[in-house]
C-alpha cells in the first residue's frame, strides 16, 4: 500500500485481469515455498513509525504535502490523512548494537522532521490517537492527495454498497458515530515492527507473534481517548477494525471474515496458507495492472497490502532480486517517546525469538481463540487485562509481562547476539514501565483524572514531555 498508483477508477476488465495475474503470482509463490527459494539470513529488524502534524493549538494540521516536500527525506512518506506522516528505519541485522543504531537514526530523522515542522509553525506527536482530533477533522478534504487513498475509499464504499460505517465502542464511556468514508482510520497511528524471517522459523515466528500480540498491546497501550471519550486502553484497535469494515467472498461482505483482522487461525505448514487465504477469501480492492510475468509479484503484494492482519506476512526482495519473508507486527501504537519506541521493538524481538524456540510450541497450549480473546482483552483493559497463558492459568497482564516475558526478552536478545549494552538499556525501560505501571494510556488517564478532561491541555502536556526525550515512566502528571 506504500506505492502510488496511476488511477483511482477501475473497470470490470481491470478486476478480471488483476484476478488472473493474482492467481498466477499466487501459484508462483507456492512454488517458491515448495522449492525453499527464500533468502536464509540472520533475522533483520526494521520499523515504520506513524506520527501527527499538530498546529499551534494542538489540533491536527493537514499540511503533510508541503511538510514532506520541504523535508525531502526518503525515509518519510504520507499517510491516509494529510495531518499524518510515516517515518521508516533502515533495515539492520538483529545483532550487536542494533537498537542503539536504530535509535540514533531515528533521533536524526525525527530532529529533521521537528525542524521542518517548526518552519511551518507545527509540531509533531507520536501517539496512538491525538486527543484533540475531532470527528469533523476526518473528512475527505483532509485525505492525502494520492490516488491510492482515493481508490481505497471508493472501493470500500462500493463493497459496502453505500452502507455507512457505524463506529460503536463501549469502554469506560460509550461512543457511537457514523461515517460514510474510511477517514476515521486516520485517527490512529501505529509503530509497525518488521522482522525479516529465517524461513525455517517463519511458521513458529508468525504463531508466536499472534500469541504475543496481547501482551504487546497491554504493555504499549497509548490510545484511551477519542472525541473526548474515555474508551479502551488501546482504542486504536476497534477504530481501525471498524474503519475498513468489509469482509470476504460468498455473502460474507458483512460477515466474520474481515479485512482488518486478528486472523482465522494459526499457520500450520507455511506462510503460504495466508497468501492462499488472500486469494480465496478477500475480494480485490485495487485492481492495478503491472503487466504479465511480473517477477516481483507486485499484484500479489498489493493485494496483501489491502488486507490488514494485525500480524501481516510480507514478501520482499533483496538487492540481488532474491525473495525473502518478513513479518509485520502491527499491534503497537505510536509513542510515547523515542526510547519507549525502541524499547517496545527490543522487547518484541526478544520475546518472539524465545517463543519461536520453545518446545513444545506455545501454540500447542494456547488455542487460537484464546490468543484472540487475549488480544481484545488487552486492547480494552491494558495492563489490567486478564490473559490466558501456556500454563492454562489466567494471569494479570502486568504480572505476566514482568515475571515471565521480560526474562524471555533478555534470553531471546542474547540468543540473537544483541550486545549487553543494548539489552540492558532498552529492556530497563520496559522494567521501569512495569514497575511504575505507567504506559501511555495510563499516563493520559492519570493526567485527565488530575486536571480534568481538557483534551488540548492533555495534548500540550503530552507533546512537551515527549520532546524531553524521557521515557514514559519518568513523565510527571
Amino acid at each position: 500500500m506504500g506505492e502510488e498508483i496511476q488511477s483511482s477508477h477501475f473497470t470490470a476488465e481491470d478486476y478480471a485481469q488483476f484476478k488472473q495475474q493474482l492467481q498466477a503470482e499466487t501459484e508462483t509463490l507456492a512454488a517458491w515455498f515448495a522449492e525453499s527459494r527464500f533468502v536464509d539470513v540472520h533475522p533483520v529488524a526494521g520499523f515504520e513509525l506513524e506520527a501527527w502534524l499538530v498546529d499551534e493549538h494542538y489540533h491536527p494540521a493537514p499540511r503533510n504535502a508541503e511538510f514532506l516536500e520541504q523535508l525531502a527525506d526518503p525515509l518519510a512518506s504520507p499517510e491516509l490523512a494529510s495531518f499524518n506522516i510515516e517515518v521508516n528505519s533502515t533495515p539492520r541485522s538483529l545483532t550487536g548494537h542494533v537498537f542503539s543504531a536504530m535509535h540514533a537514526e531515528l533521533i536524526k530523522t525525527w530532529q529533521h522532521c521537528h525542524d521542518t515542522a517548526e518552519q511551518l509553525h507545527c509540531q509533531l506527536a507520536m501517539i496512538g490517537i491525538l486527543p484533540t482530533v475531532k470527528n469533523e477533522d476526518l473528512h475527505l478534504a483532509n485525505m492525502s492527495q494520492m490516488e491510492r487513498y482515493r481508490a481505497l475509499n471508493r472501493e470500500v464504499v462500493r463493497m459496502r454498497k453505500g452502507k455507512p460505517l457505524v463506529f460503536d465502542i463501549n469502554g469506560e464511556e460509550h461512543l457511537r458515530v457514523t461515517h460514510r468514508d474510511v477517514m476515521l482510520e486516520s485517527a490512529t497511528t501505529s509503530f509497525q515492527i518488521h522482522m525479516q524471517l529465517n524461513p525455517q522459523q517463519a511458521v513458529r515466528a508468525y504463531n508466536a507473534s499472534l500469541i504475543l500480540a496481547a501482551p504487546m498491546v497491554a504493555l504499549t497501550a497509548n490510545s484511551p481517548f477519542l472525541f473526548g471519550k474515555n474508551l479502551w486502553a488501546e482504542t486504536r484497535i476497534p477504530v481501525f477494525e471498524q474503519a475498513v469494515a468489509v469482509g470476504g467472498y460468498d455473502g460474507a461482505m458483512f460477515g466474520p471474515i474481515r479485512r482488518v483482522t486478528f486472523g482465522t487461525g494459526y499457520v500450520r505448514g507455511s506462510l503460504m496458507e495466508l497468501f492462499q487465504e488472500n486469494l480465496e477469501h478477500y475480494p480485490i480492492l485495487l485492481p492495478v495492472s503491472y503487466g504479465e510475468n511480473n517477477p516481483e509479484l507486485r499484484h500479489l503484494r498489493l493485494h496483501n497490502g489491502t488486507i490488514w492482519r494485525w500480524n501481516r506476512p510480507l514478501v520482499g526482495f533483496d538487492a540481488e532480486g532474491k525473495p525473502h519473508l518478513r513479518l509485520e507486527h502491527r499491534v503497537v501504537p505510536a509513542g510515547p517517546s523515542m526510547i519507549d519506541t525502541l524499547a517496545n521493538a527490543a522487547f518484541y524481538y526478544g520475546v518472539v525469538t524465545t517463543l519461536s524456540e520453545m518446545e513444545p510450541a506455545p501454540e500447542n497450549f494456547i488455542k487460537f481463540d484464546k490468543a484472540r480473546d487475549n488480544f481484545y482483552a488487552a486492547a480494552r483493559f491494558g495492563l489490567r487485562a486478564q490473559l490466558s497463558w501456556t500454563d492454562d492459568k489466567i494471569h494479570a497482564a502486568h504480572d505476566l509481562l514482568e515475571q515471565q516475558l521480560l526474562p524471555m526478552a533478555e534470553s531471546g536478545l542474547r540468543q540473537l547476539g544483541v550486545e549487553k549494552h543494548d539489552r540492558q538499556t532498552y529492556l530497563e525501560v520496559i522494567t521501569e514501565r512495569l514497575r511504575s505501571g505507567m504506559n501511555g494510556a495510563n499516563w493520559q488517564r492519570a493526567f485527565v483524572s488530575k486536571h480534568g478532561a481538557d483534551m488540548t491541555a492533555l495534548a500540550a502536556a503530552y507533546i512537551e514531555r515527549q520532546e524531553s526525550g524521557k521515557p514514559i515512566h519518568e513523565w510527571t502528571i
